[in-house]
């Protein structure tokens, strides 16, 4: 199986021995993205600072954190808990078999490594997560605009906050509404309202792609955006574009009292998450900023 570098999956090796680290690089590296960590330590600062691996082969006794308790740890946390983990270990019995799928480990790999062995296990829970990821996505998407829908926003709002807390990172809530939306579907009708938004959500979630953000369908004519580790600045900036992307794009929308075609508005909340922020404070945060950009004329970016 040779895939492209563009769509290749991302595996994670985590083992306290060189030599480990090179057999099992060299056998996945012509099918998989390979990183590798020499510490629990080292592994869970690259997973929460980097793009999620697709799967980890974790060794169980290292120096430091245990495979173990690096397991227990990831499968604690909103953000990683559906990453597959699959143990390596030179001593194996039924006792810690058994305690590490109750970890919630998928598999084992025994020492010394077959290679054979190494790809058979890697490959299948290689596919059964592209499956997984498949069938969750389609969950998750909005039938109209094809990004991502309400389910999507709470669940992703709910892991990013915990990732945020646990890593002092800088949580960003953007929610960005149509300017008498009301209107535009009165004078042209409700199907054109439906392009409108497609093509709203189509010259949008591209960029906020680019920017390392989810766009999801927050209501009607409401959309949302999340981000974590973005200064005030940037967030302004990225807010910035979209409402001059949308304006520019000059819709019709002749019964707007802000132009003769379409505009938004957007609040966005930013802040480093405590013990006592939940999802309900940064909702109500942004919301309160975007009722300000709609108070103050509309067309305009309101920031906390």
């Amino acid at each position: 199986m040779i895939n492209s570098k563009s769509n290749r999956q991302k595996i994670l090796i985590v083992d306290d021995t060189k030599i480990n680290l090179a057999i099992l690089s060299d056998v996945l590296k012509d099918d998989y993205t390979v990183i590798t960590a020499s510490s629990g330590e080292e592994a869970l600062e690259i997973i929460f600072s980097d793009t999620l691996p697709d799967l980890i082969l974790l060794d169980v006794v290292m120096t430091g954190i245990s495979g173990y308790d690096v397991c227990k740890k990831l499968k604690d946390t909103p953000l990683t808990k559906n990453i597959p983990v699959i143990f390596i270990t030179g001593k194996i019995s039924v006792e810690d078999e058994t305690y590490g799928f109750k970890l919630g480990a998928v598999d084992y790999i025994s020492k010394p490594f077959s290679p054979i062995i190494v790809k058979a296990r890697v490959n299948t829970h290689s596919e059964l997560k592209k499956h997984r990821d498949y069938l969750e996505s389609i969950s998750y998407l909005d039938g109209l605009t094809g990004v991502f829908n309400r389910r999507k926003f709470d669940e992703h709002l709910w892991e990013q906050l915990n990732y945020c807390y646990n890593t002092k990172r800088t949580l960003s809530l953007m929610i960005f509404d149509i300017d008498h939306f009301k209107s535009f579907n009165d004078l042209y009708g409700h199907e054109e309202g439906d392009q409108c938004l497609k093509k709203i959500a189509s010259m949008t979630s591209e960029y906020i792609c680019e920017k390392k953000g989810l766009l999801a369908r927050y209501g009607g004519e409401e959309f949302a955006s999340i981000f974590s580790g973005n200064s005030k600045e940037a967030d302004f900036a990225i807010a910035e574009t979209i409402r001059k992307n949308i304006y520019n794009d000059k819709i019709p929308n002749e019964n707007s009292l802000v132009e003769p075609f379409v505009t938004v508005s957007i609040g966005i909340a930013n802040l480093v998450p405590d013990i006592e922020t939940s999802c309900k404070y940064m909702i109500e945060a942004a919301d309160k900023q975007l009722y300000l950009a709609k108070k103050t004329g509309r067309n305009r970016v309101c920031m906390l």
